[in-house]
């Protein structure tokens, strides 16, 4: 079959809109790998590429959907086989190259890691790229020193995709969490997902003039940068860490040095796009396995005709946990 279907955005008259279309496998770019995909998600970067932001996507139109899930047709390389599962996140899928809201993507063979035995191919997309941050960022906090007896971990942006799978991750590796949410409403979710405190936006924005705030966190997960992120520094616990993976608070804070020379704290950054393959191979399989997680309470599937509307709930800020994309 050489036709299938794409949400396609288009730039018109100005604005950009997304339609399911018709697309022909030889309209997607070279690669040695063309998969049939199965299941996408939804991440706040595909809702940024479907809106024309030209940080994510240059050249219109375009398929986003920065993960994919599916089953290889075409392979020209010898380690990846037709018939196998296998998982793309990250690297340009989705952003300049054709992506995962279209039945077929074509891709290089580095991009492509086979399913781990412990997932299936929707259970990869209900973690894709936010699951993948969710686990570099516990795993470069352990790396600096923490451990679940040390005291309470904050989670930020609670409610959406990467922060509710480190609420529901962190818990169930026996840390007490702290998951704070501008969404009022949205305490019953987090409780069920394993928090043990609610935390009010407003409270983690209170105090950004102030040098010092007082110890509360032994560690943190932060998904909103701004001046969030460095009152999250300002309230760690001596030699404590927060790593950091999300701008949706904004990209700058006012920040000082006391924090870092007076508590000894860190402040780490996580990338989940372009860590090269082997260490996503190692995070996946850690996923599939050791830290595998349920998150049957914070996912729900859609089709590729109701993702257009879906994409406007994550820009209004509005989505909560994931959303999982079936291109069957």
């Amino acid at each position: 079959m050489s036709e299938f279907k794409a949400l396609v955005v288009s730039e018109e008259d100005g604005k950009y809109i997304s339609r399911v279309s018709t697309r022909h496998i030889d309209e997607l770019p070279a690669g040695e790998v063309l998969i049939r995909v199965r299941y996408s998600s939804l991440n706040f970067k595909d809702a940024l590429s479907a809106s024309g932001n030209k940080g994510v996507t240059r050249t219109f139109p375009h398929t986003p959907g920065i993960d994919a899930a599916g089953v290889i047709e075409v392979s020209s390389v010898p380690e990846l086989s037709v018939g196998d599962e296998v998982i793309v996140t990250g690297y340009d899928l989705g952003m300049n190259t054709a992506g995962g809201y279209g039945q077929y993507i074509r891709v290089p063979a580095a991009w492509v890691l086979k399913r781990p035995e412990g997932l299936s191919l929707r259970d990869s997309m209900v973690l894709g790229t936010a699951g993948l941050t969710a686990a570099l960022c516990i795993d470069k906090l352990e790396q600096a020193g923490l451990s679940p007896d040390q005291g309470p971990v904050l989670v930020t942006g609670a409610t959406g995709g990467v922060g509710s799978i480190a609420v529901a991750m962190l818990a169930s590796l026996g840390y007490q969490v702290a998951a704070a949410t501008g969404k009022a409403t949205q305490g019953g979710f987090l409780k069920g997902l394993g928090a043990s405190q609610i935390i009010e936006r407003s409270q983690l924005e209170a105090g950004k003039e102030k040098p010092m705030l007082k110890e509360q966190w032994a560690g943190a997960v932060d998904t909103v940068g701004g001046d969030i992120l460095f009152n999250v520094v300002k309230s760690l616990r001596y030699g404590a860490s927060v790593v950091t993976c999300g701008l949706t608070a904004g990209t700058q804070f006012q920040g000082s040095v006391m924090p870092f020379i007076l508590r000894n704290v860190n402040l780490l950054g996580v990338d989940s796009v372009e860590q090269p393959l082997v260490v996503k191979a190692s995070m996946w399989d850690r996923l599939s396995f050791q830290w595998k997680t349920d998150l049957h309470n914070l996912e729900r599937e859609v089709t590729l005709d109701q993702l257009p509307q879906e994409i406007q709930t994550i820009l209004g800020g509005n989505m909560t946990g994931r959303v999982v994309v079936n291109l069957a």
